[in-house]
């Protein structure tokens, strides 16, 4: 039976073209709706806005960095020694949970409950309190400690997950090769799995640079803390709270698109 006109779809390259104006309108529409509603309540309570005297927190006159960028600096630096903690404890974690072992499951399963289900916060405040004193840690290690320890529970369930996800005959080939348990895993299953387990990584880094801002509670000066300190000194609440979270912003957004960079160039075809 013939199909009448009315009943097929637009013509795809119609939709195409259409498509963008659309999605480019309802982006400017969100972005003014923003926009009036940030200047209605800026109007309504009366508040001075200078947004000239923030530069100068940024760099300084003789173009030095100002204490946002010193404050960034250090929560990158934070943040890359925590991710590779967090790797190593998630790897470690996830490996014990999958063993033969009955043990090394339960401690698996234990460290990951307890990190995941209780605040990091409150995890920072007793190892910076109770713990760093015994093991002579500063502030600074005290923190990256405490993010590995936390941010690792996640990452071992990612880990875990993209074993998993390769397929028994890999395992079986690795075994024919005459390859003992941990060389599977170095040199077949693990390259394998990164594949898969990167883009949830990517997501958790930048989970992880969000979480850094709580290191600020035992005085570690990363870009929460100078900001707090900026704005007890100049009582530029909106200004300099806006310019932090705008410097979160541009790593986090760097950091992704630095893993769907990786991301494509592992997946590219051989």
């Amino acid at each position: 039976m013939p199909v009448e006109a009315a009943a097929l779809p637009p013509a795809p390259s119609r939709v195409r073209r259409r498509l963008p104006f659309i999605d480019a309108a309802l982006f400017v529409l969100t972005l003014a709706a923003a926009g009036w509603l940030v200047a209605r309540g800026a109007s309504s309570m009366g508040y001075d806005w200078q947004w000239y005297r923030v530069p100068a927190f940024i760099l300084a006159a003789d173009g030095a960095p100002g204490p946002l960028l010193l404050g960034l600096s250090v929560t990158l630096k934070l943040t890359a020694l925590s991710f590779a903690g967090a790797v190593g404890c998630g790897l470690a974690a996830a490996l014990l949970g999958m063993s033969a072992s009955p043990a090394g499951r339960m401690l698996s399963r234990c460290y990951m409950e307890a990190l995941r289900n209780t605040p990091l916060l409150i995890q920072l405040l007793f190892l910076y309190f109770a713990l760093s004193p015994v093991l002579g840690l500063d502030a600074l290690a005290t923190a990256v400690l405490g993010l590995s320890l936390f941010e690792g529970s996640y990452v071992s369930e990612i880990l875990r997950a993209g074993v998993q996800s390769i397929g028994h005959g890999q395992w079986d080939a690795a075994h024919s090769l005459g390859m003992t348990r941990g060389q599977a895993y170095r040199l077949v299953i693990l390259p394998q799995a990164l594949r898969n387990v990167l883009p949830p990584l990517a997501s958790q880094s930048v989970s992880l640079v969000k979480d850094s801002s709580l290191a600020s509670v035992i005085a570690i000066g990363e870009l929460t803390l100078r900001g707090g300190e900026i704005v007890s000194e100049t009582f530029l609440s909106f200004e300099i709270w806006f310019t932090v979270a705008a410097l979160y912003w541009l790593v986090a957004t760097a950091l992704s698109g630095l893993a769907a960079g990786l991301e494509r160039r592992l997946n590219y075809p051989v």
